[in-house]
């Protein structure tokens, strides 16, 4: 990262080396990212085998603040004339696009392990009858809070396209308008599913059908919630006019993120709360 950047500049500068590529200073970041996960999954063990809390706590702090600084950093380095040039914005583009690709992977797992005993329910442990979901299990009513969440996610897919059109034509209020909408639209998806949560007729413990629900839609949740963030520092970018029509990678990698997520949901919508539905349970 180069020391006192010109944050001010927006058109392309030259590379500060006879080549395109931004080669990083050192950086702390890493090893303390490092050090700071390993307390936390530490921590997460001491929790749950010795009721230990300080080192959870640790873990966790050290994460955020490791993040929060490193992103810092990051944005610097976009602002910096001549680091991000055009051969790194296309390397940032392809680290992105392997990275949505390895987060699929997540949910293929999840999907498969679903499907696996959703397509062979014989092979539920300690099953009466093989079906699915289990004799006993009360589902939700696809049509409740699922497909207004799905509604919701399907507007923050528009609004985030919108806030982009703005972009890319240099109406940065409309830009602001369009981010400020999709954040409230993802902060509603999760103040609803934990809603959901809340009302769910069967507990994590409940067995397979329970335990292949919680992970996939919560691991979606998790990631409403990172990208929610992740379009928060968006936003904040933008009212400091970061963004210019040339130069917005950090936004449309937030986009791509968003649309991902949309995407995920449209699958865990229909395939295990509209198809995998069973006996509806009332509230």
């Amino acid at each position: 990262m180069a020391s006192s950047p010109d944050l001010t500049a927006t058109a392309e500068a030259p590379s500060l080396h006879k080549h395109p590529y931004h080669l990083v200073d050192p950086s702390p970041w890493p090893i303390i990212a490092s050090f700071s996960a390993g307390a936390l999954v530490l921590g997460i063990i001491l929790l749950a085998h010795y009721g230990i809390h300080w080192m959870l706590f640790i873990g966790i702090a050290g994460v955020l603040a490791t993040a929060f600084l490193w992103w810092r950093d990051i944005v610097i380095e976009s602002r910096t004339p001549g680091l991000h040039t055009a051969v790194v914005r296309i390397g940032l583009r392809y680290g992105m696009i392997l990275f949505i690709a390895s987060e699929v992977m997540f949910f293929v797992a999840f999907f498969w392990a679903y499907f696996h005993f959703a397509l062979y329910p014989e092979h539920v442990s300690g099953a009466v009858e093989a079906i699915w979901p289990p004799k006993g299990v009360l589902t939700f009513d696809p049509f409740g809070l699922p497909f207004l969440n799905t509604m919701i996610l399907l507007l923050s897919g528009c609004t985030v396209t919108w806030a982009h059109h703005a972009l890319v034509h240099g109406d940065n209020k409309t830009l602001i308008k369009g981010l400020a909408l999709t954040v409230a639209l993802g902060m509603s998806f999760t103040f609803l599913q934990a809603v959901e949560y809340a009302e769910a007729p069967f507990k994590f413990t409940g067995g397979v059908y329970p335990s292949t629900f919680f992970l996939a839609t919560g691991f979606h949740g998790f990631h409403v919630i990172i990208g929610t963030i992740f379009l928060v520092v968006c936003l904040i970018r933008s009212i400091k006019g970061h963004f210019t029509p040339q130069r917005h990678f950090g936004f449309e990698a937030a986009a791509w993120y968003w649309h991902f997520v949309d995407v995920v949901w449209l699958f865990l919508f229909i395939c295990i709360y509209f198809l995998g539905a069973g006996e509806i349970a009332e509230h």
